[in-house]
């Protein structure tokens, strides 16, 4: 966009006049804009979760991806673990979830944010009587939308991996765990 300014006084003062008059507008690429509905992507059910893919690495041109979940009460999450490429930010929509984070396992409620830098150690659970809902941010936004599909699938099979399935599983999705 261009914008052109007109001067009102001798001096090039816009004091009786102020404002632009726009001389030229741009208008950006069509589909550019992408709008993901519930209605479309809806909450997939795992186990006692259920999470949906928001805005998929693939869609935000590898910026963040974005995860709602909701976890059941008294549920297990994701134990104790870290990420070397990329940095995962949690907000708590409704009830309460469990983050483990600087050595402590601690309660968030509805509102609470945590972001978790690369390296940075971190779990989640569920350890009160409600579901909790919360999103989950990755940047970059790498291909996490593989990682939560291929637990889901274990989930839903009931298919216990080898420990050398899983440690290929962790290495292919850049999650190293640690014991606590």
């Amino acid at each position: 966009m261009v914008l052109t300014w007109h001067p009102s006084g001798r001096d090039g003062s816009t004091a009786s006049r102020v404002g632009a008059r726009v001389a030229a507008v741009s208008h950006p690429e069509p589909g550019t804009v992408v709008v993901r509905t519930l209605a479309e992507h809806p909450l997939v059910e795992a186990g006692s979760s259920a999470l949906r893919m928001v805005a998929p690495g693939s869609e935000t041109a590898g910026r963040f991806g974005l995860v709602e979940y909701r976890l059941a009460p008294h549920s297990p999450g994701a134990a104790p673990h870290y990420h070397q490429t990329f940095s995962e930010s949690f907000y708590v929509v409704s009830g309460e979830l469990t983050v483990y984070a600087d050595g402590a396992w601690r309660p968030y409620s509805a509102g609470d944010f945590a972001l978790v830098h690369e390296r940075g150690v971190h779990g989640f659970r569920n350890d009160g009587d409600e579901p909790a809902d919360f999103l989950i941010l990755f940047a970059p936004g790498i291909a996490r939308e593989q990682f939560f599909a291929e637990m889901a699938e274990l989930r839903r099979t009931g298919r216990t991996p080898t420990p050398e399935e899983m440690t290929a599983f962790y290495a292919r999705h850049d999650q190293v765990m640690v014991d606590v």
